[in-house]
C-alpha cells in the first residue's frame, strides 16, 4: 500500500503535467492515471511497471490531435486516438509481433528522446514566458518566443522559475513526493497572493467525478491511423523497457505477446473513459519499485489515489498556475535528454551517433510522428546494413593456405558482396582458401549457388575452396542441391578449421 500511495505522489502530479503537453484538461490525465492502470495491475505480466501517461505519448498525441483540429475536439480526438492504439496493439498481440521489442537500437531511441525533450521544452515556452507563442514545429515556436523576449510577463516567469527551481531544491530529498509539494505550494501560493487577479493564467474549474464512458468519433479513423501505429510502438517500446529495467530475478518471466493485449486494451479502456495514450513510464515505474512494490496491487492503490483525487480534490486544482505546470514539464523533459548515453556511444560506435544524431534532428525538423517513422527507418537501415556488410576477415594463412572466418547469415541479399570480399582476400600465393562458416547460421538457395560461382572462379585461378564447421541448416541446403558435390565432396568439408588445418599439413597441395 505504501508503494502506491509513494507512486501516486509522483504521478499525479506528473498526469496533469502531461496532459498539459498533449493539450488536453488535467482531467485527461487522471483519467489516464485511474483506467488504463487498472487494466494493467488485472493483466500485466510486470509486477512493478506503472502503466498512465508518459511524456512520449502526450507529445504524439498533441501532433495527432492537431491534425484534426478542425474536425473534433481535443478531447474527443485524443480519446479516439486512444482507443485506434488499442485496437492496433491487439492486433499486434494477436499476430504475436512481440518481437518488436528488440527491433529498435539504443541509439535511436536516444536520439528520438532527446529530441523529443526539445520538442516538449518548446512547447511550454509561452506558457512559461507569458506570451502567445504560435508554430507548428520546434523551430517556428522556438523562432515565435525569440521575436517576443520584449512582451515577457514577468511574474508568470518567476511563478515558472520559481517551480523549476523548487524541484531542482527538492531533488536533495530523493525520498520526498516532489512534484506533489510543488503542487501544492503552488496552488496555495497562487491562491493565497491571488496570482490569477494579477495575470497569471491558472488551470481553473476541473470537472469532478469518476469519468464516464464515451464513444470514439470512427469517422477521424483514417486521419489518425498513422498516429496510432506510431504510438502504438512506442508504448511498447517504452512498456517493455522500464518492465526490462525493473524486473527482478524473482519476477515471473515478461511475455511480451500477452503485453501487446494487455496494453492495447489499457488503451482502448483509457479511451472509452475520455483518456488518452497510456505507458508504462520509466520514472514511474521506478518510484513503485523503490518504495517496495512486490505486486500490482500497488498500482491498483495509484488508482484509487487517482479516483479519490477526481472525487475529492478537483475544486482544489483550480488556483494551480499553468505556468507552474509548465515548469514541471520543463524539469520532466530535461530527464529525457542522456548525455552520458550520447559520449558513450560516441566513444564506441561512431555509425551509430549519427544515427542517434539523425533521429534527434528527424524529431526537431519534421515533428514527432514524422520524426519518430524516420527512428524506425532508420533502425531498419543499421539491421539490412549490418546484414549486408557481415564481418569476413583472414584469422589464418600458411604454408598457401588461407583461413577466412564469415559471421553471418549467407542470403540473397548479401552472398554476392561476402563473395566479392572473400575473393579480394585471395593472394597469388594462396593455394587452398579455407571458409570457416562456424559463425554462420543459415545459407539460402541463392547464397548457395554464389558460393558455386566462387568455388568454379577460384578453381579457374587454381585455388580449391574447403569448408569447415558447416552447421546443420546449411549443409542440408547444400545437399539439396546441384552445388553439393562440387562444394563438399572429398577433402573439401572439415568438422572444424583444426582438422582442416592438419589435413593440410600431412597433405599439402603442389
Amino acid at each position: 500500500m505504501l508503494a502506491g500511495l509513494a507512486t501516486a505522489a509522483v504521478v499525479l502530479p506528473q498526469a496533469m503535467a502531461y496532459a498539459a503537453i498533449a493539450g488536453l484538461p488535467v482531467q485527461a490525465g487522471l483519467y489516464c492515471a485511474l483506467v488504463p492502470m487498472t487494466v494493467y495491475a488485472l493483466a500485466g505480466t510486470s509486477r512493478p511497471l506503472s502503466v498512465s501517461t508518459t511524456s512520449t505519448n502526450s507529445v504524439l498525441t498533441a501532433t495527432a490531435v492537431a491534425s484534426v483540429s478542425g474536425r473534433a475536439d481535443a478531447s474527443t480526438a485524443a480519446l479516439t486516438l486512444a482507443v485506434l492504439t488499442g485496437a492496433v496493439l491487439l492486433a499486434a498481440g494477436a499476430l504475436r509481433m512481440g518481437f518488436l521489442a528488440d527491433f529498435v537500437p539504443r541509439s535511436v531511441i536516444v536520439g528520438f528522446r532527446t529530441g523529443l525533450a526539445l520538442v516538449i521544452a518548446a512547447s511550454q515556452l509561452g506558457a512559461v514566458l507569458g506570451v502567445p507563442v504560435s508554430g507548428n514545429g520546434f523551430l517556428d515556436q522556438v523562432g515565435d518566443a525569440l521575436g517576443q523576449l520584449g512582451r515577457i510577463d514577468w511574474l508568470v516567469l518567476a511563478t515558472a522559475a520559481g517551480t523549476v527551481a523548487l524541484l531542482l531544491v527538492l531533488r536533495l530529498r530523493p525520498r520526498w513526493p516532489g512534484p506533489l509539494i510543488v503542487v501544492a505550494v503552488a496552488i496555495a501560493v497562487s491562491a493565497a497572493f491571488g496570482l490569477e487577479g494579477r495575470g497569471v493564467p491558472v488551470i481553473g474549474s476541473v470537472p469532478g467525478g469518476l469519468p464516464l464512458p464515451r464513444l470514439p468519433d470512427l469517422g477521424l479513423t483514417l486521419a489518425l491511423l498513422p498516429g496510432a501505429v506510431g504510438i502504438a510502438l512506442i508504448v511498447f517500446l517504452e512498456s517493455m523497457t522500464a518492465a526490462r529495467v525493473f524486473r527482478e530475478r524473482a519476477d515471473p518471466p515478461l511475455r511480451p505477446d500477452r503485453e501487446l493485449v494487455v496494453l492495447g486494451a489499457a488503451n482502448v479502456a483509457s479511451g472509452l473513459f475520455g483518456g488518452y495514450a497510456a505507458a508504462g513510464g520509466m520514472s514511474q515505474t521506478a518510484v513503485n519499485q523503490a518504495a517496495g512494490a512486490r505486486s500490482q496491487g500497488a498500482s491498483l492503490v495509484t488508482a484509487l489515489c487517482a479516483g479519490a483525487a477526481l472525487l475529492a480534490l478537483s475544486p482544489l486544482l483550480a488556483p494551480l498556475p499553468r505556468a507552474s505546470l509548465a515548469g514541471l514539464v520543463l524539469v520532466i523533459a530535461a530527464g529525457l535528454v542522456d548525455p552520458h548515453t550520447f559520449v558513450w556511444i560516441a566513444r564506441r560506435r561512431h555509425p551509430e551517433l549519427v544515427v542517434a544524431l539523425a533521429a534527434l534532428a528527424g524529431a526537431l525538423l519534421l515533428g514527432p510522428l514524422a520524426g519518430l517513422l524516420v527512428s524506425v527507418g532508420l533502425a531498419l537501415f543499421v539491421v539490412l546494413y549490418q546484414a549486408n556488410h557481415p564481418p569476413v576477415y583472414v584469422t589464418a594463412e600458411e604454408d598457401g593456405l588461407l583461413v577466412v572466418r564469415v559471421e553471418a547469415q549467407l542470403y540473397f541479399a548479401n552472398a554476392h558482396r561476402v563473395a566479392d570480399r572473400v575473393d579480394a582476400l585471395v593472394t597469388p600465393g594462396t593455394r587452398v582458401l579455407l571458409l570457416d562458416l562456424g559463425a554462420v547460421p543459415d545459407v539460402d538457395l541463392t547464397a548457395s549457388g554464389v558460393l558455386g560461382e566462387l568455388h568454379d572462379e577460384l578453381a579457374r585461378r587454381g585455388v580449391a575452396l574447403w569448408f569447415a564447421a558447416l552447421n546443420r541448416r546449411p549443409r542440408r541446403t547444400l545437399r539439396g542441391t546441384s552445388d553439393h558435390d562440387r562444394l563438399t565432396g572429398e577433402h573439401r568439408l572439415f568438422a572444424s578449421v583444426a582438422d582442416a588445418l592438419a589435413q593440410h599439413r600431412s597433405r599439402p597441395i603442389t
